[in-house]
Order: C-alpha cells, then structure tokens, then sequence
C-alpha cells in the first residue's frame, strides 16, 4: 500500500511538472506567434519597403528551457536617473531598478534591470523593467548591437528571465526611423545565449 502511494504521488509530481513545462512553452509559441504578427502589420512593423513586403516570419532559436532561469533580484535603493546613450548618437533618461543574479553554464552572471522615466508616467507601463544585453551570440545568429527582453517587477526576491522571449531592437531592422538604447557595459554576457529571435543580416545597411 505504502510503495502504491509514492508511486501515484511520483506520477501526480511529473504530471504538474509536464503541464507547468507545456505552458511555459506554449507561453513562448505565443511570444513568437505574436511577434511575426507584429512584424507582418504595416501599422506596427519597424520594417519599411520590401523588407516588410518580403517579410514571412522571424528566424528563432529552438526553444529551450535550459534559457529560462530563475534569478535572484536585488531592488537597488535610491537610484539616481542618467542619460542612456543610444544609436542614434542621442540619449534616453531611465534609471536602475534591480539586479538579477544567476547560475548558467556553470558561471555566476549578473544583469541590470532599468525603468524608462518616459514610461513610467504611462499607467499601462508602470511595472514595466527593460533588460538589455549582449551575448556571444551578437554578431553571428545575432544583432551585433545586443538584443532586449521586456519584464514586469517582481513581487518578491526572485525573477525569472526567458531569453527565449528575448528580441533584438527596432534599429536592427530600421537604422533610419529607430533610435535604441545601446546595451550598457554590465549587461554584456561572456556565454551563448542560444535563445530567442536570430537576426538576418539583410536589413542593418
């Protein structure tokens, strides 16, 4: 009797974990779904001309959940804004709001977490966190400027980073009517993030 409880008790745990697995990946089929959509919509695509004509769907990394990590967050107290430079040579004022510390590959990493000032007087986007990085990744399957991943403030002590939601920004495929945030020194990853959008180099001229 004893050995037929641990065994339904084994089975209901990997059945939790199997559902709880399949929505996160439905979450991120979504993610992606949503994103050519995007892409392929005239009114919010960044792509202009052909590129938007020729436009089918974006290259992705195979989703792997091995990229979704929980990180432990560090709120950092009176934060003082500053002028994030941009690729357009101009900046945009935003401020940090945490840190996130995480194991991957067997190394301790650590990403910064900023609030845009702009936004944070828009309702919609209050609990808004931006997170930009590169990885070295940049340049090969991706942008070389770096790719972003948008978050929401956590409740707690933990917040858990998708790098397979993770996107490149809109001056990748438009230089001209784009102006984006350049990924800041500390955000720079010494691993492969194989995870996400891939970049196609036809559109950076």
């Amino acid at each position: 009797m004893r050995s037929l409880i641990v065994i339904l008790l084994f089975t209901l745990l990997n059945s939790c974990g199997s559902q709880s697995q399949n929505k996160i990946i439905s979450d991120i089929k979504k993610f992606q779904s949503d994103l050519n959509a995007e892409y392929k919509n005239p009114k919010e695509s960044p792509l202009r001309g052909d590129n938007l004509t020729n436009f089918k769907q974006h290259p992705f990394f195979p989703i792997n959940l091995k990229y979704r990590v929980t990180a432990k967050f560090i709120k950092t107290e009176n934060a003082v804004p500053f002028e994030l430079p941009t690729s357009s040579g101009k900046t945009k004022s935003y401020r940090e709001y945490g840190k996130a510390e995480f194991m991957l590959d067997g190394k301790e990493l650590s990403l910064t977490l900023y609030q845009s000032l702009s936004l944070m007087t828009d309702p919609k986007y209050k609990d808004f966190l931006f997170l930009p990085f590169r990885d070295a990744t940049n340049e090969i399957e991706t942008y070389g400027g770096g790719k972003y991943m948008d978050l929401k403030i956590p409740q707690g002590n933990q917040i858990v980073l998708d790098f397979n939601k993770s996107y490149q920004p809109y001056c990748a495929y438009n230089a001209y009517d784009y102006n984006c945030p350049i990924v800041p020194v500390e955000n720079i990853l010494p691993v492969r993030i194989e995870a996400g959008v891939k970049y196609e180099d036809i559109y950076h001229h």
